[in-house]
């Protein structure tokens, strides 16, 4: 087993000043709908309060994610993060189909909004707020490789681009007087807060569930065939698992037989270094070293073995697919 480790990870203060942020601007949205009595206001308001909640789970995620490992959780608790990200995309959805009741019940027997010059000002403060805390919440979500922070960043954005509709409604409805538009705009946007919901409830279930990551498998791959050495006769049944911000990676090294144990060793923590370099994250290696059989020189590169027991053949590509297949490479079978 062997870490390569980064830049130490500040996620959890910053999550803290998300969520206090989300209470400010809840008070500040709850205003706007007293005085307004808007059903787009109200939609506004109702996914402020999932931010608030949202936040503090993602603070307590970050606090459980940040413990180090134990006994009875020998990688870590990261995976506490994808749980609070599955739970905020249900809170989402949830407010989306409260706003969505709420707008139908206006269009159904009428809502007269009011004072909409002031909620118009309030929810206008709010929306700047709301874009410059997610820009900086999923911005530090990828460099800090928290998925609580940059779905929280993505939510925060979502929020002020359905404030902006809000903003847009309520001058429409103040110019014209056509009260429907507002309870229409709130169903609008109730639709798309259950879409992102719906989002973040999928990426959260990938990690959970260990998802391939076919993006990050490429890249990785990539790396290793740029940097291939003749030594490296195949590498195979590459795994990875995303814990909170660390990744841990799993692989099948295949080096020559006659190969001393000190340098098949320092073969598999020459791959440790050439990955961990191109990665920003905390990693944790596993690898397990294979031996060569007489079928490996069909795809062996180290022309100046001197015990091949069989003609070269051909190179053995690695990419995404090639890397994640279990069992060792053999031309007929690969």
């Amino acid at each position: 087993m062997s870490e390569i480790k980064k830049s130490p990870n500040n996620s959890l203060s910053f999550q803290r000043k998300v969520a206090i942020l989300g209470i400010v601007l809840f008070v500040g949205k709850l205003v706007a709908w007293q005085l307004t009595n808007s059903d787009a206001v109200f939609s506004d308001a109702m996914e402020s309060i999932v931010n608030i909640i949202a936040a503090f789970l993602g603070l307590y995620s970050l606090y459980v994610a940040a413990k180090p490992k134990d006994t009875d959780h020998p990688y870590g608790h990261g995976k506490a993060e994808f749980i609070t990200s599955g739970v905020e995309g249900v809170l989402i959805i949830a407010a989306g189909i409260i706003i969505i009741v709420q707008a139908a019940d206006s269009l159904l027997h009428g809502n007269v909004p009011q004072k909409l010059d002031w909620g118009i000002l309030i929810v206008a403060a709010t929306a700047i707020i709301n874009f410059m805390m997610g820009y900086l919440s999923y911005q530090k979500g990828i460099k800090e490789n928290s998925l609580v922070l940059q779905s929280s960043g993505k939510h925060l954005q979502s929020d002020t681009l359905t404030t902006l509709g809000v903003i847009i409604s309520m001058i429409l409805v103040y110019f014209t007087n056509q009260y429907w538009i507002d309870a229409a705009v709130a169903l609008l946007f109730g639709g798309y807060i259950i879409f992102i919901g719906y989002k973040i409830l999928r990426k959260a279930l990938s990690g959970i569930m260990d998802e391939a990551d076919m993006e990050m498998l490429d890249q990785m791959s990539v790396v290793l065939n740029e940097n291939r050495k003749p030594e490296w006769i195949d590498i195979h049944n590459v795994r990875i698992q995303q814990h909170g911000s660390v990744l841990h990676i799993d692989a099948h090294l295949t080096l020559p037989w006659y190969f001393e144990l000190r340098t098949a060793h320092e073969e598999m923590e020459n791959v440790y270094r050439l990955l961990g370099k191109y990665t920003e994250r905390e990693v944790e290696f596993n690898f397990h070293l294979d031996d060569c059989k007489p079928f490996s020189c069909e795809i062996c590169q180290l022309f100046e073995c001197t015990v091949r027991q069989r003609t070269f053949k051909r190179k053995i590509e690695w990419n995404e697919h090639t890397i994640t297949q279990v069992n060792k490479h053999e031309l007929g079978t690969d």
